[in-house]
């Protein structure tokens, strides 16, 4: 339910809903978890990740750790990893750069963000997203993704 930004596309980065349609899909059951978070309300279409599960797709779901607290109860077999900045000063470097918070909302973001640095440790995996280093990163979360794959592989083998 949050604004979308210059750069976004709805239907594209996100889908950006009213917060009535918002509470109609929780109302539906259309959601495979949701949240309030820095005021605004996120969520997962259930049908999506339905569809791209039953068709052996890897589903990427981007969320925080109340997300990623309910997908733990709900999706059996799920992998979870941590993003992390490399210090909490780069995170508030990062988001001030950004330009796109307040700077109450940027206080909240930051409290927010060092209280789940506190529950990196629930995470499967934690992969540190460094300024400037993305290819680093998503190279680390494919090497993430390989193993598991291999993991579920063998899993399948042995009886």
């Amino acid at each position: 339910t949050r604004p979308k930004r210059s750069t976004e596309r709805d239907g594209v980065d996100y889908f950006f809903v009213t917060a009535d349609a918002f509470r109609k899909m929780i109302d539906d059951n259309e959601l495979l978890e949701w949240a309030e978070v820095y005021g605004n309300l996120y969520g997962v279409p259930r049908a999506q990740v339905a569809d791209a599960l039953n068709r052996g797709c890897d589903v990427f779901i981007k969320t925080d750790v109340q997300g990623a607290d309910t997908l733990r109860r709900l999706v059996r077999g799920a992998v979870f990893i941590f993003l992390a900045p490399p210090t909490m000063l780069d995170l508030s470097r990062r988001l001030s750069r950004r330009m796109t918070e307040s700077s109450e909302t940027l206080k909240l973001r930051l409290e927010i963000a060092e209280s789940e640095m506190q529950q990196a440790s629930l995470f499967d995996y934690v992969v540190v997203n460094r300024h400037g280093c993305l290819n680093e990163t998503v190279r680390d979360i494919e090497m993430i993704v390989e193993r598991e794959r291999g993991n579920r592989s063998s899993l399948r083998g042995s009886h």
